[in-house]
């Protein structure tokens, strides 16, 4: 079992932050928590019927970001001879990603740049710069 932990947030989007940290994990003999983050709307007003449907959508959103995102990625990954967990939940993705962070006793978090315009950024934040300025533990931003 691997000394250190990893967590490297995976969007989906670029496969850059999970080589690079791979690469690092290799080198070290650490472990990597491989985070994806769902987010979802709660949406407590519904009726019971509505609440059912977002239920099966949540379900299926998990399945899909499992089977078609997560899942190949940690299986190549293992097959690379790296030790390998993954982790998708709802929820925000800085608050997620840091609460997977401590949950695991990560010792470093693995994040890519944001690729959001600056007024998104503006309106829906930054998960980049969000875990620069919350993480308790150095975050390494991958270009």
């Amino acid at each position: 079992m691997a000394s250190e932990i990893f967590v490297v947030a995976y969007d989906g989007a670029d496969r850059g932050v999970v080589d690079y940290a791979a690469k690092r994990a290799k080198a070290s003999g650490a472990a990597i928590c491989l985070v994806h983050v769902l987010q979802w709307s709660p949406y407590s007003f519904l009726t019971p019927e509505e609440l059912e449907e977002r239920k099966m959508r949540r379900r299926q959103e998990l399945d899909r970001a499992s089977g078609a995102l997560v899942d190949p990625l940690v299986a190549e990954l293992k097959g690379a001879g790296l030790e390998v967990e993954s982790e998708i939940r709802f929820g925000s993705p800085t608050a997620v990603i840091l609460d997977v962070a401590g949950d695991k006793g990560a010792c470093q978090i693995f994040v890519g740049r944001s690729g959001k315009s600056g007024l998104e950024n503006k309106i829906f934040g930054s998960v980049t710069l969000g875990l620069a300025q919350a993480a308790t533990i150095p975050t390494v931003i991958v270009p």
